[in-house]
């Protein structure tokens, strides 16, 4: 797909999955534990993780480089000068990242990368040493922004157009977030790419939003798969859904289904819900499961393969 434009590319590919690996999953807030994330990450089989995301007829993956907590998924010197730790502590010795891209490449998937907008805030002495270090009314300053961008714009930087789009969470008005913080985010994101395109949650809405005036697709967090958009652009940006296939351990809890196994609809109400988003000009993210050995959940598979068959 040369020659096209960021969100031309991403609606071309119709639907893609997500998934997370976040050491805050395994570890919770626990300081210890970099030895263990780090042999984690360099047991990861990139050729097959590629080749099983190839299975579900994927036209593009995320993956999540952290949340909430220290661990990384990819070596960041700007995050261990900030945060005072060595490399193997929070961020891990291999990057994954540029292997990824490459076995994706093989299979015609581009990749994107999820990132936040409140960093390793649930870290309390690594937060403080970002700035921020709990969730609350205009906790959000500058300082913490320029920090924290730095940290995405040495990965931007990094990877270069080996990355087609980020994914940013976190990015909260009730936080105290300004259209100015959120533009050094936007930026960083795109230092090493200028034709990557950003998108930038500030959580659920009934309808598709777009945050903030330079987001160049919705970030479209909703907790299941109904709500159809009724054109392709929202003020300009990409219309974009994400949400979570898996089942919820608790029905009454929808918000519990990501990165959940089973599937809570089948594949001809996903095929037709895809297509009717397609239709409408939006594109469709699937959150799967992901295992601690970065396994899927075959059922998950076999049914986004059939969806694209389905599709054409």
């Amino acid at each position: 797909m040369k020659n096209i434009n960021g969100k031309d590319r991403l609606y071309n590919c119709k639907f893609g999955v997500f998934t997370h690996y976040i050491g805050a999953f395994y570890f919770n807030l626990e300081p210890n534990h970099g030895k263990e994330w780090n042999a984690m990450i360099e047991n990861i089989d990139v050729k097959k993780l590629a080749y099983d995301i190839s299975r579900t007829g994927a036209g593009y993956y995320f993956i999540t480089l952290m949340q909430r907590c220290r661990y990384m998924l990819t070596p960041n010197a700007t995050f261990d000068k900030i945060a005072k730790t060595k490399s193997g502590e929070a961020c891990p010795t291999r990057d994954i990242i540029p292997e990824l891209a490459d076995e994706l490449a093989k299979y015609n998937i581009d990749l994107y990368l999820y990132f936040t907008g409140d960093g390793p805030f649930k870290d309390f002495w690594i937060g403080r040493r970002f700035g921020l270090t709990r969730h609350g009314k205009n906790v959000i300053k500058d300082k913490f922004v320029m920090r924290w961008a730095s940290v995405l714009e040495e990965y931007s930087v990094r990877y270069g157009d080996k990355v087609k789009g980020w994914w940013i969470d976190g990015c909260y008005r009730k936080l105290g977030y300004t259209d100015a913080q959120l533009q050094l985010l936007a930026d960083a994101a795109r230092k090493g790419n200028p034709d990557a395109i950003v998108a930038m949650n500030n959580g659920l809405n009934p309808t598709l939003v777009k945050q903030h005036p330079d987001e160049d697709f919705t970030a479209g967090e909703f907790e299941d798969f109904r709500y159809v958009p009724d054109k392709r652009f929202f003020d300009g940006a990409q219309a974009h859904i994400l949400a979570p296939l898996g089942v919820s351990p608790d029905p009454d809890k929808p918000g519990q289904a990501w990165c959940r196994p089973g599937v809570k609809y089948d594949a001809q109400y996903m095929t037709d819900y895809i297509k009717r988003c397609n239709d409408a000009g939006a594109v469709v993210t699937v959150d799967v499961f992901f295992g601690k050995d970065c396994s899927f959940d075959e059922e998950q598979i076999q049914l986004l393969h059939t969806v694209r068959e389905n599709l054409g």
